[in-house]
């Protein structure tokens, strides 16, 4: 596949990853919290199935293991909010079955093409492990959120899933920035402002429930 068009599915995965913040960022000035809106969700899946491709047709195993983790973790939000019911029913197997499927598809030779990214000598090891715990601590502050919701009955964004957000995102930031990767630095620069401010509404809003 030809670069210009590897680019264009990582560009698009990112413009969804940002749309997503941007509509939650609008939406949370509006009433003056932190606030979790359906298409959050729904832009985070779409955008996490093209961003896993992109990864794979890259060769980097830290973008490809990010998404993998968090995948599952947008449709259970989804889930949570009453939306996931409401999708045809192809559409939801479809969801369930891609990370299946593709691992089925990248089986070769009784060799799976993990090894063929863990060993991309255009990423040396150290750049690999740095780009994966990156992606780690990223992955974490959605599992913080699942737990999070699951115990409060309700998809909602707490504090630590901004803390996590900032935290990874400065990493990936870094990686990117090593890797030479526009894709993951246009998404993170954009994504370190969001976070910032959801943090500074949260601790607002603290303020005035303490008042």
């Amino acid at each position: 596949m030809s670069t210009w068009l590897i680019y264009s599915i990582g560009f698009l995965a990112q413009l969804l990853f940002s749309s997503r913040l941007l509509i939650q960022w609008i939406q949370s000035e509006k009433v003056k919290k932190v606030v979790t809106p359906i298409l959050f969700w729904q832009l985070s899946l779409l955008a996490s199935f093209l961003l896993f491709i992109y990864g794979w047709f890259r060769d980097d195993f830290a973008i490809m293991l990010g998404q993998v983790l968090t995948y599952f973790i947008y449709i259970r939000n989804l889930q949570l909010q009453g939306s996931w019911q409401k999708l045809h029913k192809f559409f939801r197997v479809f969801l369930f079955l891609f990370p299946l499927t593709l691992v089925i598809y990248s089986y070769n030779n009784n060799q799976f093409d993990i090894q063929r990214v863990l060993q991309n000598e255009q990423i040396p090891v150290w750049l690999i492990i740095l780009g994966s715990v990156a992606q780690i601590i990223f992955t974490l502050r959605f599992i913080y959120q699942w737990l999070y919701s699951e115990k409060q009955k309700e998809s909602t964004l707490p504090l630590g899933f901004w803390l996590l957000s900032i935290t990874g995102s400065i990493m990936i930031l870094i990686y990117a920035i090593l890797r030479k990767d526009p894709v993951l630095f246009t998404g993170h620069i954009f994504g370190i402002l969001v976070y910032s401010r959801n943090i500074l509404l949260i601790h607002k809003s603290k303020k005035q429930n303490e008042s």
